[in-house]
């Protein structure tokens, strides 16, 4: 195994075995080592090999790639980017090919697919960056009627970054602003009202298989389940499995399969719902590259459903092997 990091440059360095340097400590996430040395992937599918470069050398070959398990959130790494270097490359990669991950990545043709599909999905409304220059007040205009708090998003964002919840609409501005910031294209939600926030993991064991569920419960000093309560404190409380009736449980498996086959994914994902206080299940997003920390929910969830950490890395991976590259 053959860690390797990217700077934020876009570079990709060697890291190292160290498990534990890669690790989040006292709330801090770990760095990439911008002086390590250089490597590259030889794109070519005969070779598909890993190129190391050092200065005022030739470079080295440190073998052909077998696998690569892109543990990468948001765009380049989770938006079908990566996924396409690797096609070209010839290289089998845990995970959603190119399509699946685009459109997972794009939270507005995610859902626009998953009403489609027949899932019911949080009123929503996008605001594209033609739309915001050209005529800001009818976007607003637009958002203003969905409902009296909404969580603004950029559509096409990792991690919970640059979310904002809105309870005053003359707010709305700044918020999709600050979205802005991280994507020209802004999705505006609806709040679901006393929902319950519940999570269900996807594998592919021949075909879609989903976990135990799980619910988060966020606790005070966070409105919602933003990237401080995701990976640096303690402030939510994560339930595996959840509290759910066998049925309603099941409902929510049967829903977790039918979004992750509509959007084309493969190897694994995580379904996100709210489930409301009448029992309806409401699909939320799905993640095609879910949290793999100590304190992330999918693993956890396959542990309890009897798959643990090893055996599930160990079962992505051969899935990948088997999968391959190419049409599919």
């Amino acid at each position: 195994m053959i860690p390797i990091g990217i700077t934020t440059a876009g570079h990709w360095v060697l890291q190292g075995n160290d498990a534990d340097r890669l690790s989040i400590h006292d709330g801090v996430l770990p760095s990439v080592d911008r002086n390590a040395p250089e490597v590259a992937l030889n794109v070519d599918p005969t070779a598909a090999d890993l190129m190391i470069h050092q200065p005022n050398q030739v470079p080295e070959s440190l073998g052909r790639v077998d696998v690569v398990f892109p543990v990468l959130h948001g765009p380049w790494g989770e938006d079908g980017t990566i996924q396409g270097l690797l096609e070209m490359a010839g290289v089998p990669y845990v995970g959603s090919g190119v399509l699946g991950s685009a459109l997972a990545m794009d939270k507005g043709f995610m859902k626009a697919i998953f009403e489609q599909a027949g899932l019911a999905v949080t009123p929503y409304e996008v605001i594209t960056d033609a739309q915001w220059r050209l005529d800001r007040e009818a976007s607003l205009l637009r958002v203003r009627n969905l409902c009296e708090v909404v969580f603004v998003k950029p559509a096409r964002a990792g991690s919970s970054n640059g979310i904002t919840k809105v309870c005053d609409p003359g707010l709305l501005e700044a918020a999709i602003e600050a979205a802005r910031i991280h994507d020209p294209k802004v999705i505006v939600e609806a709040e679901i009202l006393d929902a319950r926030e519940i999570e269900c993991g996807v594998i592919v064991d021949g075909a879609p298989k989903a976990s135990r569920c799980a619910e988060i419960i966020v606790r005070s000093g966070h409105e919602f389940y933003d990237f401080e309560a995701k990976y640096l404190d303690d402030s939510a409380e994560l339930v595996v499995p959840a509290d759910l009736s066998p049925g309603l449980e099941s409902q929510v498996q049967a829903l977790a399969i039918r979004a992750f086959e509509s959007l084309a994914c493969e190897g694994l994902a995580r379904v996100d719902f709210f489930v409301t206080g009448a029992g309806e299940v409401v699909v939320n997003e799905i993640n095609t590259m879910p949290g793999f920390t100590p304190i992330s929910m999918f693993p956890r969830m396959w542990a309890a459903s009897g798959l643990d950490y090893p055996a599930l890395i160990d079962h992505l991976v051969r899935d990948a092997l088997k999968r391959g590259t190419g049409l599919r």
